[in-house]
């Protein structure tokens, strides 16, 4: 199997460190570079740059710099996404973005990782599974998405959390590890859509 092969799978891989990795990121590294030096009001500049970097791009999926990403290619918008400042996508593994998801300064999606071993690490194994985020997400600044996980419909991340396991639908969920705090309540949906 490739190396392009496994990055685009949808299920988890290791893999050792290949120079073929350094050129299949070449094109986002320039995309990004771009992308992050356009001028804030060129927003066609931007869509255009966009729409090259991403595997699926949605115009309704609003990026602001600066971005950073290992491929694009592994990265999916399914609808309207905000994606704030200074957010960081590892895609060694395709990332899916639902519909209505906000994404908050700082925030780090990676699917990427290494060997727990040192001696493997020096060896370059590393580790990717993909990501999902469902519709309606709400990732809280500075939070960290790890590899393998789903965030479900609806959910709130807290600020600063450290997501290294599923988290079901309609809950706030919050900490390092993060947890779910509790069930989203009608009175919960009526104050954050006031704000």
């Amino acid at each position: 199997m490739s190396l392009l092969e496994k990055l685009t799978k949808a299920e988890a891989y290791t893999s050792q460190f290949e120079y073929s990795d350094i050129e299949l990121q070449l094109p986002a590294k320039q995309l990004c570079w771009e992308f992050n030096q356009a001028p804030p009001s060129d927003s066609a500049k931007k869509a255009e740059i966009l729409s090259k970097l991403f595997g699926t791009y949605n115009k309704m999926a609003f990026i602001e710099a600066t971005f950073r990403c290992d491929y694009g290619f592994n990265i999916h918008f399914h609808g309207m996404a905000i994606v704030n400042y200074n957010c960081v996508i590892l895609d060694t593994s395709p990332v899916n973005i639902g519909a209505g998801v906000c994404i908050a300064p700082g925030v780090v999606i990676s699917c990427a990782g290494h060997a727990i071993d040192p001696k493997e690490r020096i060896q370059g194994i590393t580790t990717s599974a993909p990501i999902t985020i469902e519709d309606e997400v709400w990732i809280g600044a500075n939070a960290t998405v790890c590899a393998g996980v789903t965030i479900g419909k609806g959910s709130i991340i807290g600020a600063g959390s450290v997501v290294v396991n599923d988290i079901p639908a309609g809950v706030i969920a919050v900490g390092s590890p993060c947890k779910t705090m509790r069930a989203m309540t009608e009175k919960d949906r009526i104050a954050f859509n006031k704000v």
